[in-house]
């Protein structure tokens, strides 16, 4: 890449302040960026790297009015950050065209226009597979599955039988859709698999990270709704319901029967109970163990979770326990020594 701040600043819709012609070849974080680099800055919390970047333009809100280095004032510069990331994003990805011989299609399945299947991708009976919709190879569509257009499936997915995919899903390596859930009834000590009947259905422009497990529903269906999006590692148990717009961090773990709102946000490793509700807009922090309902647009942390400004005066306490353990350690001892002197 090689353009002025003036083509960018177009290309953005941004407000210059500085050189239009600084010429920019690279685009960066701000605390990696170099001469040559473009970065952006849209948390407050890294005004102070204004100043200290090495980059050579900044992306800002138009909050900023000036500063050492040109910048381009928008109205979103995360936004902003990303169409530039799309200005150099590298052209040599190759996704699989066409039907690979090494495929096995099964009978009835349904293929859309510009389908691509890649080698060892195996699609049962009876499933269908959406215009422009892209199966890297070592895939396994069950059957009567059914995949929506422009969908980009990575290597080595499996989505079982009756599960439903909309449009413009992207699913990365490593994902199960579509898994029994974990559903036993315990008798006498042996444990007997109770038939997870129901199914799994992923809504549009849903994105899910790599190595998440989707359990199917015992009956009826495990949603995730449109909009969502879900980083690696998670495991979502049987009939969860995810509203739109929602985003689930690594490693977090919803137990079965759970519904989450819409623009909720999971951290990382946050763990949930079943059969509890998390509000619209809720905010569950990174470890928070939920074992109780969430209302909506409230923020929880800790275990058991709990609305932040509490655990956070709970996490302070916790910390003073040691001091506090001293002092009542003394006061024992001198407790101890005035009784000793009443009795003589």
């Amino acid at each position: 890449m090689r353009k002025t701040l003036k083509e960018i600043a177009e290309f953005l819709n941004g407000e210059i302040i500085g050189d239009e012609n600084t010429v920019i070849t690279g685009i960066c974080g701000i605390k990696e960026a170099k001469a040559g680099d473009i970065t952006f800055l849209a948390n407050p919390k890294y005004f102070p790297l204004l100043e200290r970047t090495q980059a050579s333009a900044i992306i800002t809100s138009r909050d900023i009015k000036e500063a050492s280095k040109p910048l381009i004032r928008t109205d979103s510069p995360s936004l902003a950050f990303v169409k530039m990331v799309s200005l150099v994003e590298p052209q040599d990805v190759h996704h699989p065209k066409g039907i690979h011989p090494a495929a096995v299609i099964g009978k009835a399945v349904t293929l859309g226009k510009n389908a691509a299947v890649g080698p060892y991708a195996v699609i049962e009976d009876g499933a269908s597979v959406g215009d422009n919709t892209i199966i890297y190879a070592g895939c396994y569509i069950g059957h009567h599955a059914r995949i929506g257009r422009d969908v980009l499936i990575y290597p080595n997915v499996s989505i079982r039988e009756r599960v439903l995919i909309g449009e413009r899903v992207i699913i990365h390596s490593g994902t199960v859709i579509g898994s029994d859930g974990f559903g036993f009834v315990t008798l006498e000590g042996a444990h007997h698999k109770i038939p997870q009947i129901g199914t799994v259905v992923i809504e549009d422009d849903v994105e899910i990270g790599a190595n998440v497990t989707i359990d199917r529903a015992r009956f009826d269906k495990t949603l995730i709704g449109k909009g969502t999006k879900i980083d690696n590692l998670v495991q979502i148990a049987h009939n969860v319901i995810i509203g739109e717009n929602s985003i689930i961090v690594a490693q977090a773990g919803i137990s079965g029967s759970t519904v989450i709102g819409k623009g909720a946000t999971l951290a990382g490793q946050a763990g949930l109970v079943g059969h509890i509700t998390v509000g619209d807009g809720a905010v569950i922090a990174a470890q928070a163990g939920v074992t109780k309902s969430v209302p909506a647009n409230t923020l929880v942390s800790g275990y058991p979770a709990k609305p932040h400004n509490i655990a956070r005066r709970v996490n302070a306490c916790v910390q003073n326990l040691p001091k506090l353990y001293e002092t009542v350690a003394l006061l024992k001892k001198k407790i101890e020594e005035l009784e000793s002197g009443k009795e003589k």
